[in-house]
């Protein structure tokens, strides 16, 4: 059993000894290949509540104090309309893991469904992306660190193909359209699923979910699978018969062949095998 007092030093000290090589190398390769940090970099660690961004906090903590980077991070959260219980144990998280964090309030989740009631998860997600945003810049910021991780990278591939008709990744770095001279960038970008929650478990620890109205009527009503919810379950067949299938999954979409497929969209606009073939 951990002492209490001793949870932060334990969780802090099992990211880079027991989950050294499936947290934090990962974590390091990301920021390394993807180049997400620079030097004199103000981040805005959003952090939701859930294991994900609990995990990054702690992340981008140690290597605030231990890397070669200078920079600095703020630690935010964005009550978009928590309930009680559901505000308080993401308070008592991050007092229990030594994080600095910031909670401001915003009123997203009522101002989503009053957009589209039956369907808000989108909008809520834009929504919150964009307050996100607006409290970083407030704070000095240049960029806003999110909490996505390789298995969201892979399961959104899929959804994209299975539902959208598309071939569409989800990428490290991304420039803000509407805030100038902000990027979003994904730290986590390498790290899997199940080895977060491996740390989470180990440490004994207990995050929220997804806290909506939306998400808890869909549970109550029996309905709560959702379409990514079918893709882990895809994966977790296709790891049956090829243990490496996410591996290979994550590689395809840093390996695409353009010139094996007949049509590509890129910055808008849609383009043919034709326009090379006939040249």
């Amino acid at each position: 059993m951990i002492d209490s007092e001793n949870r932060q030093a334990w969780a802090e000290r099992s990211i880079i000894t027991k989950f050294r090589k499936s947290i934090w190398a990962p974590f390091l390769e990301a920021v390394r290949v993807y180049k997400l940090i620079s030097e004199g970099d103000r981040i805005a660690v959003c952090v939701s509540g859930g294991k994900d961004s609990m995990l990054l906090a702690k992340l981008v903590q140690e290597l605030e104090r231990h890397g070669s980077r200078n920079f600095t991070a703020e630690y935010i959260c964005m009550d978009p309309g928590y309930n009680a219980e559901n505000l308080e144990r993401i308070k008592y998280n991050a007092g229990l893991l030594g994080i600095p964090l910031s909670i401001f309030r915003s009123d997203v989740f009522e101002a989503a469904e009053m957009v589209n009631a039956d369907s808000p998860c989108y909008m809520c997600a834009r929504m919150r992306r964009g307050c996100l945003y607006a409290r970083a810049k407030e704070l000095g910021c240049n960029k806003i660190a999110l909490g996505h991780h390789r298995s969201d990278v892979i399961e959104t591939t899929l959804m994209g193909m299975f539902y959208g008709g598309q071939v569409q990744g989800m990428m490290p770095r991304i420039k803000s359209s509407n805030f100038e001279g902000m990027e979003l960038i994904r730290p986590m970008y390498c790290i899997l699923e199940e080895d977060i929650e491996h740390w989470r478990d180990y440490n004994g620890l207990h995050f929220i979910a997804c806290a909506c109205s939306f998400t808890q009527r869909l549970a109550d009503s029996g309905q709560a699978r959702s379409v990514r919810a079918e893709m882990k379950e895809l994966i977790k067949q296709l790891k049956k018969r090829n243990p490496d299938v996410e591996k290979s999954l994550f590689k395809s979409i840093h390996n695409v062949q353009l010139d094996t497929l007949p049509g590509w969209r890129s910055q808008g606009e849609a383009h043919s095998f034709l326009e090379r073939f006939e040249d």
